[in-house]
């Protein structure tokens, strides 16, 4: 298992990309869960991608255009292996992004500055309008942890979620 630098590297590096080549898409919205490669798996602060053949429970989260998530509030077991099938009931684009409360802030500033930055990984789903996609996640660490849309304005807005990890 590799640990992961810092996720806003790779933020950072996309978005010295799109400055010097132009603009990028958001990402493959309505992508299902990424393909899993144990060889591939990063650890990071908050968990890991998961392994689909070690689901232990599914968790349905449905986003809305009031910038809501519904649960707003999740539990899980350090260790567990969660998918999250995320159901975009709303009009417009909306994401789920798993992460620690100050990494998601700045993520979500640095959307704002670079709205069309490309951005994939397994802690998130793209999720067109009447879409749903998945995400499975190993919540390796104990803690509060968060969940946001960071589609610029959205985040702003109150589109954050909890996971407790206990």
């Amino acid at each position: 298992m590799k640990m992961k630098p810092n996720f806003f590297y790779s933020a950072a590096v996309a978005a010295a990309l799109m400055v010097a080549g132009g603009a990028m898409a958001h990402g493959d919205a309505g992508k299902t869960a990424h393909k899993f490669d144990a060889s591939q798996v990063e650890a990071t602060p908050f968990g890991q991608q998961g392994d689909p053949k070690k689901v232990t429970r599914t968790i349905r989260v449905s986003m809305s255009d009031k910038m809501r998530f519904t649960p707003g509030d999740l539990t899980v077991r350090k260790g567990e292996t969660v998918r999250f099938v995320v159901a975009n009931k709303g009009a417009v684009l909306h994401e789920m992004v798993l992460g620690t409360a100050q990494a998601l802030k700045d993520h979500a500033e640095l959307m704002k500055k670079h709205p069309g930055m490309e951005h994939d990984e397994p802690s998130m789903a793209h999720v067109k309008p009447g879409a749903s996609g998945e995400i499975v996640w190993q919540f390796t660490q104990a803690g509060e942890f968060q969940f946001a849309c960071l589609i610029p304005g959205h985040f702003e807005a109150g589109m954050v979620g909890k996971v407790a990890v206990k």
